[in-house]
């Protein structure tokens, strides 16, 4: 394969990143962690969540730990769903920079191999794998999560989007919004009843 698919997925990743990332941005510390679903989902545990992933999926993996080593979901002393939320003694600091730290350990990864890189995932079957493979695994977590944090910034203070300056949704005010969602209400309530 040439590098250009390479790349382009790497670009698509750093995306998803910048997205998560700019999620936790200018909220308060209550607000970044707080659980915003029945399952306790939050902005700062997805980031932690991806850290521990890539540290893994684009370190050990390819025989090039991330250190320091990060707790990761199925270590025996780890709490069931542990990697998915932030300690009161984990700063905010600690987990951006723990993750910023991962994205630089990942992308040296990603720089140094081939696509055809061969890696070794023990719980995978079979647990042989690629660079391209676990490239389009961590892109589809990132991606997955970089959707669930904007849903939760939504419901925080109303921003979407891939960017802090959304380019792709014009900015509209409460009644706008309540007469759109009035709308979509009104189509599910109609296609309900037939």
């Amino acid at each position: 394969m040439s590098e250009e698919p390479k790349q382009r997925m790497h670009d698509y990743l750093k995306d998803a990143r910048d997205a998560v990332l700019w999620k936790a941005e200018g909220l308060s510390e209550y607000d970044v962690r707080r659980p915003l679903t029945k399952t306790g989902t939050n902005l700062l545990g997805l980031i932690k969540h991806l850290s521990v992933a890539e540290s893994w999926y684009f370190g050990q993996v390819f025989g090039r730990p991330f250190e320091p080593r990060l707790p990761r979901w199925d270590d025996a002393d780890v709490l069931e769903g542990a990697d998915l939320w932030a300690t009161a003694a984990e700063s905010r600091e600690y987990v951006l920079s723990t993750y910023r730290a991962v994205i630089a350990h990942a992308d040296e990864t990603i720089r140094l191999c081939d696509l055809d890189e061969p890696g070794y995932v023990q719980w995978w079957s079979p647990p042989e794998v690629t660079l391209h493979g676990i490239l389009v695994h961590v892109l589809a977590e990132t991606a997955r999560h970089a959707g669930h944090a904007d849903i939760l910034r939504e419901q925080l203070d109303g921003r979407t989007g891939m960017q802090a300056d959304n380019p792709y949704q014009a900015p509209h005010d409460d009644h706008w919004w309540d007469a759109y969602r009035t709308q979509v209400e009104a189509a599910a309530r109609s296609a309900a009843s037939m």
